[in-house]
Order: C-alpha cells, then structure tokens, then sequence
C-alpha cells in the first residue's frame, strides 16, 4: 500500500489490481528467464505472480483505505498525490480524505514493520545462495541471486528512511487539512 503511486489510484480495484499484477509478474517472469533460459517458467511465474499479486495488493488496498471506494478516481488521486507530496489538498472537501489516507498510511506503515526481520532473514539467505552460486551456478544463476542480494540489501537500508520520510509528509499533508 505504501509503495502503490498516486496515479494507481486513480482506477477502479480491477485496474490496480491489472497494474500491480503485471508489475510484479513482468519483474519476477524476467529473473526467472535470466537465471534459467527458461521461456516457460517465466511464463507460469508471470502468470502466478500477477493473478496473486494483483490480487494482494487491490485486497489490501481496499481494507486499508475503505473510504477510497466511494470517491471518483480524479479525486483519489489527488487526495494521494498531495498526502504523499506532503501538500495542501486545493479542494477543501477533499481534507478529511487527506486525513483518512494519512491514517491508512500509518496503519500500513504499522502492519509492516514486523515483516523487517523476515526481510532480514531472506537477506542473510540469499546472500549465502549467492556465494553459492557464483562457486558452482551459471553465470545467470550469479547475475539474479547477486541482483536479489542488491535489491533486499537497499530494501534493509533504504526503506526505513523513505518510509520515515514519506509519513512525515504525510503528517504535514493531514495538519494543513484539518481546520
């Protein structure tokens, strides 16, 4: 939910679900290609990943934000727009909305923050099937699990600040929305 952009929300669930889901498919299809030459694996992890990923996060979405469902999409958007930017929403009877996202940001934020010592343990096993690989796998098993190394390195360093930083405009966004 945190990670969804502004412009996502501007479409009905099915469509952030498409959206996500294709996402999630296309980047993981692809370390499957590369790491296994394999145009049918990708293909079923493109498929698996986008039905349950598209799926996830719409879900999710929805119960984080109910509120949302009963606005049109152009307002939506702005309402996540200016909360994620940390700015004044224009329209005046858009701020309790502001204020509604801000909270489901904070929540989300919340129900995320023990997932962190997973993240961490995947880290440290990935790392260990890395080296492993780079001694005895293919020069595509080396490029994805060292790419995974790297991308669940910067998720441990660089996500807790960005985290921070976004729910701190968010609190900026929610004060100048309260009257």
């Amino acid at each position: 939910m945190i990670l969804v952009p502004g412009w996502m929300w501007r479409w009905r669930p099915a469509g952030r679900a498409v959206a996500a889901g294709l996402a999630a498919g296309v980047f993981f299809g692809a370390f499957v290609l590369v790491e296994s030459g394999s145009w049918a694996g990708a293909v079923v992890v493109f498929v698996v990943l986008s039905l349950f990923q598209g799926a996830r996060v719409t879900r999710r979405m929805g119960r984080i934000w109910p509120a949302a469902e009963t606005m049109d999409g152009a307002d939506r958007a702005a309402v996540v727009r200016a909360t994620r930017r940390g700015e004044a929403i224009g329209d005046p009877r858009l701020a309790p909305s502001v204020v509604e996202y801000a909270g489901a940001l904070r929540r989300a934020a919340e129900e995320d923050r023990p997932h962190r010592r997973v993240v961490l343990l995947v880290t440290v096993l990935a790392l260990a099937l890395a080296v492993h690989d780079t001694l005895t796998g293919s020069m595509g098993e080396i490029i994805v699990s060292w790419l995974m190394v790297a991308l669940l390195v910067a998720d441990l360093v660089w996500w807790p600040r960005g985290r921070a930083r976004l729910l701190a405009r968010a609190d900026r966004a929610e004060a100048s929305a309260r009257p």
